[in-house]
């Protein structure tokens, strides 16, 4: 028996025992490939926990993502920036580095329906999380509301927001856009109330401040939830016109021209 062929099996257990799976179906490959190029000890060991680190961090960012549950065909090559006013562009550019985050700053962002603030903040967040490894989390603010709801109701509320409290970022998206019962936003309120200055919340709306009241039916909950929400926070606003108006546009238009042709 060669020499190898008895160091195998305490070695394959060993490798087992401290969880490197990726060691375990590359060393010997990498062996015979260090031999060929004359690698160094050093470089081959190099080289066996570099392949280890990189499937770790993909298997880490998957399931982030996974957690995130962002709709991902909405991501930043696929966002038109330039579109974006100078300053809204300055934002975001500060934001993908994460440190708000850390800072557990807000992110509000405000516009007209179809000016992209949707796609802005999930595009944002995929990134934080492939490039950063924060955790996100996204949803709808109605589905949101309905959750916290179920929770009130089988008693298990403060644990739900435990829950969401696991994620640095949660982005509430479309606050106002569907009309609730002050009941209703009460949960949402509470949600923001125990995030404030703990977590980050990322948020947009096609309602200026002024109209909030109408969102959470009464003028005490509305202000103490702007101000919890804009103590520490990046205000993005984009008064920009409608994606999907001038998508429709450039396609009549294409269409217009082709039949004049």
């Amino acid at each position: 028996m060669s020499a190898a062929a008895e160091v195998r099996p305490a070695l394959l257990g060993h490798l087992k025992e401290l969880r490197l799976p990726t060691v375990r179906q590359c060393y010997e490959e990498t062996a015979r490939q260090a031999e060929r190029e004359t690698l160094s000890y050093e470089r081959y060991l190099l080289e066996v926990i570099t392949r280890e680190c990189e499937q770790r961090r993909k298997t880490r960012v998957e399931r982030l993502l996974r957690e995130s549950e962002l709709p991902l065909e909405k991501s930043l090559p696929n966002f038109d920036a330039k579109r974006l006013p100078p300053k809204a562009q300055r934002q975001l550019r500060t934001l993908l580095e994460g440190d708000f985050l850390s800072r557990k700053e807000n992110v509000l962002v405000f516009g007209r329906p179809g000016s992209g603030k949707s796609h802005l903040l999930t595009a944002l967040a995929q990134e934080l999380i492939v490039m950063r490894e924060r955790r996100m989390h996204f949803t709808k603010c109605s589905l949101l509301m309905q959750d916290l709801l179920a929770a009130k109701r089988d008693l298990r509320l403060s644990r739900e927001i435990k829950r969401l409290g696991r994620f640095e970022g949660l982005i509430i998206d479309d606050l106002g856009y569907i009309q609730q019962s002050r009941d209703d936003m009460e949960v949402v309120f509470t949600l923001l109330a125990e995030r404030y200055e703990r977590g980050s919340v990322l948020m947009t709306s096609n309602l200026a401040f002024s109209k909030w009241e109408g969102i959470f039916k009464d003028a005490m909950m509305t202000a103490a939830a702007i101000d919890r929400l804009v103590h520490h926070s990046v205000i993005i606003e984009l008064n920009i016109p409608s994606y999907r108006e001038e998508e429709a546009k450039k396609k009549q238009q294409a269409e217009s021209q082709t039949e004049q042709e």
